[in-house]
């Protein structure tokens, strides 16, 4: 298999510590540059953790990394605002994003939509990398077409800063499709404290919940007449998303257009 040629945009945090694991240990992948907002100039094997990563330049800026580094595809696991930013600043430079990423707003979505269409290049947007979340999700939307009234839980650690989480808000675009819109609960219900029944979504319910101790997890319950049915996953460790982000690098660089969403590239 041809080698593809990487960058890790936040190689430092939770998840691009365990995307530089693997990359480097991924025989076709190769690493060819990092880009933080702390030390440029230096080489990733400098940094703790990364000692034994040889032959990695840090760039504080993803222009002058992409001017000086050849490589085919970026994986962008930061914000939502640098991430943007690194997305369109990769595809001018011919360069394919990967970007694992919540919170761009649709506005963005169809900016980088446009942009790859003029490219022709590939573009991966994934709310969430873990194949179960994502199985989770085409399963509530199948279940969308039998069950009308459906909250989702989303759970996640006290320091993700989007709520609801961009992997909710995916399951709800993805049931709307196939469910009517519907104003759930009693006609005349009244929140006693503001926020008590979450957000609202086509009628539909998300609740968010923060605490330490979480890392990803949601939960779908749709309700019938004297049944119900909750669909559920939970990722455990951030390794639970390495599997979705090879398979993302690996088809981007068979794509030509944008993909928002990890099911719509998987058989």
């Amino acid at each position: 298999m041809e080698t593809i040629n990487i960058i890790i945009a936040g190689p430092r945090g939770r998840m691009g510590s365990e995307a530089v694991k693997l990359v480097t240990n991924t025989e076709h992948f190769n690493l060819v540059a990092a880009v933080d907002h702390k030390y440029n100039g230096m080489m990733l094997s400098d940094v703790a953790g990364f000692n034994e990563i040889a032959n990695v330049p840090i760039y504080t800026d993803i222009e002058n990394c992409l001017q000086n580094v050849a490589a085919d595809v970026l994986i962008d696991l930061t914000t939502p605002e640098v991430g943007m930013y690194h997305a369109k600043t990769a595809l001018e430079y011919n360069v394919r994003p990967v970007v694992g990423t919540t919170g761009f707003s649709q506005q963005d979505l169809e900016e980088l939509q446009r942009i790859c269409d003029e490219k022709e290049l590939g573009c991966i947007i994934a709310p969430n990398f873990a194949i179960g979340a994502v199985l989770m999700m085409k399963f509530s939307q199948l279940a969308a077409k039998y069950f009308q009234d459906v909250e989702i839980i989303e759970m996640h650690h006290d320091q993700k800063l989007d709520a609801p989480s961009g992997t909710a808000v995916k399951t709800a675009e993805m049931i709307s499709a196939e469910r009517e819109m519907k104003k759930q609960g009693h006609p005349n219900e009244k929140e006693t404290l503001e926020g008590a029944r979450g957000a609202d979504y086509n009628g539909m319910r998300i609740h968010s919940v923060r605490l330490p101790g979480l890392v990803a997890h949601q939960q779908v319950l749709f309700g019938a007449d004297g049944q119900t049915l909750t669909i559920r996953h939970d990722s455990y460790h951030r390794g639970s998303f390495m599997s979705g982000v090879k398979v993302a690098v690996e088809t981007v660089m068979k794509q030509n257009t944008f993909v928002y969403g990890l099911e719509n590239i998987l058989g």
